[in-house]
C-alpha cells in the first residue's frame, strides 16, 4: 500500500490493551453513551408522562369550557390538548420500542423507531391541532356568535388554569434540556436546536407551543368580551393552527432528516478524524462516513490507507485495536467497519476537500 510513513510497531505495553485508547488512557465518560442512555430514557419517559398527565387534564377542562361557552379558540386549544396527548402515547411507545434488541430481521436495532413514532406525533399535531383550529376560526367568522359574559369568564379561568399546568409541564422538559446541555457542555438554545432525542425535543416545542397558543386564545377572549365582536377569537383561533403548522414542520423536518439516515455532529466527525490522524499505522483517512441509528447508537465506516510494510497479520491486529479503542472513546459508536484500501491521488485530494467542509462545520457549530 502507498504512503509516506513507515510503521513502527509499537511498544507491548501501548498495544496489549483493547479496552481503551491508545498510552492506556482511560476514555473520559461522554453524554449519550450506553451507560446513560437508560438514565436519561427513564428521564424523559417522566417528562412525557407529566405532559401526558397535564395534556389529559386540559383537554377536558377545555372542552367542557368551549362547549358550555361556544367559544372557537378554547374549542382550537382543546383541539391542541388532544393532539398533544395523542402525541405523548406515541412518544411513549418510541421510548420503550426503540430499545428492542438487535435480531436478524434488524441487526442494527430498532432505534430509529423513536423516530418514526416522533414523525407520527408530528403529523398528529398538523392534523388534529392546526386543521382543526383552522376549521374552528373558519367556522366562528361565518356564524358571527357571540357569548355571554359568564361564558367569557368559564373560558379566561380554564386558560389561566390551562397555562399554570402548560408552563409547569414546560419547566419539567427545560430543566431535563438544561442538563444535558450542561452535561454536552453547551448552552440551553443549542441544545434544544440540536438536541438528538426526538421525543424530548417534541414535548419542548409541544409544551411551548401550547403555552404560547392559551396566550393567544386568552387575547382573542379578552378582545372579544370587550369589544363583543368574534372576529378576534377567529382570529386567535387561525393564529394557533398556523403556529401548530409551523411548529409540525419543523418537528417533522427534523425527525425526517434523522429517519433517513443523518450523520454525526461535525464536531463529534473532526474527534473521530484527529484520532485517526494520530494512529501511527494511518497514512491517510480517504473516507469517513457516519450515521445515527439511535439516540445512543451510530455507524462510522471509515476507509483507510494504511503505511506500507505491513503483513497480514499486523493488518488485522492494527485494524482490530483501532475499533477497540474508537468503540470505547465513543460509546455512542456501537458499529464500526474499518475498510483497508489504497487510496489514490484523487481520493485523498477529495478526503482533503470533505476535511475542510467538516472543519468549517464544526467550527460553525461551536
Amino acid at each position: 500500500m502507498a504512503g509516506s510513513r513507515r510503521y513502527q510497531r509499537p511498544a507491548a505495553e501501548e498495544t496489549s490493551g483493547r479496552e481503551g485508547p491508545p498510552g492506556g488512557a482511560d476514555p473520559p465518560p461522554r453524554p449519550g453513551g450506553r451507560w446513560a442512555g437508560r438514565g436519561e430514557d427513564r428521564t424523559t419517559r417522566r417528562t412525557v408522562l407529566v405532559a401526558l398527565a397535564a395534556n389529559l387534564v386540559i383537554a377536558v377542562a377545555k372542552a367542557f369550557a368551549g362547549i358550555l361557552s361556544g367559544s372557537p379558540a378554547l374549542l382550537s386549544e382543546a383541539a391542541h390538548s388532544v393532539a398533544d396527548g395523542f402525541n405523548e402515547v406515541f412518544l411513549l411507545a418510541s421510548l420503550k420500542r426503540s430499545r428492542r434488541a438487535a435480531d436478524r430481521e434488524h441487526p442494527f436495532g430498532y432505534g430509529k423507531e423513536r423516530y418514526f413514532w416522533s414523525l407520527l406525533a408530528a403529523v398528529g399535531i398538523f392534523v388534529m391541532g392546526g386543521c382543526f383550529s383552522f376549521f374552528q376560526g373558519v367556522e366562528a367568522l361565518r356564524s358571527r356568535g357571540s357569548e355571554d359574559r359568564t361564558g367569557y369568564l368559564v373560558a379566561l379561568g380554564v386558560l389561566v388554569f390551562a397555562l399554570a399546568a402548560e408552563s409547569a409541564s414546560l419547566a419539567k422538559a427545560v430543566l431535563q434540556v438544561r442538563g444535558q446541555a450542561r452535561r454536552a457542555g453547551r448552552g440551553l438554545l443549542r441544545e434544544a436546536r440540536s438536541g438528538k432525542d426526538p421525543a424530548l425535543r417534541t414535548v419542548l416545542a409541544e409544551d411551548s407551543t401550547a403555552c404560547l397558543g392559551v396566550l393567544l386564545a386568552m387575547v382573542g377572549v379578552g378582545l372579544h368580551m370587550v369589544t363583543g365582536d368574534i372576529v378576534y377569537e377567529a382570529c386567535a383561533s387561525m393564529l394557533i393552527g398556523a403556529l401548530l403548522v409551523y411548529v409540525a414542520y419543523q418537528l417533522g423536518r427534523a425527525t425526517r432528516e434523522q429517519l433517513i439516515g443523518e450523520a454525526l455532529d461535525p464536531g463529534l466527525q473532526r474527534e473521530i478524524h484527529r484520532f485517526l490522524d494520530e494512529q501511527p499505522e494511518i497514512d491517510a483517512v480517504a473516507a469517513l462516513l457516519t450515521m445515527r441509528m439511535g439516540t445512543e447508537s451510530a455507524l462510522v465506516a471509515v476507509r483507510v490507507d494504511l503505511v506500507g510494510g505491513l503483513d497480514s497479520e499486523e493488518v488485522e491486529e492494527v485494524s482490530e485495536r483501532i475499533k477497540s479503542a474508537m468503540g470505547a472513546r465513543w460509546p455512542v459508536v456501537d458499529q464500526i467497519f474499518l475498510d483497508i484500501t489504497e487510496a489514490s491521488v484523487e481520493d485523498r485530494k477529495r478526503a482533503r476537500r470533505v476535511r475542510r467542509a467538516l472543519e468549517r462545520a464544526a467550527d460553525e457549530e461551536e
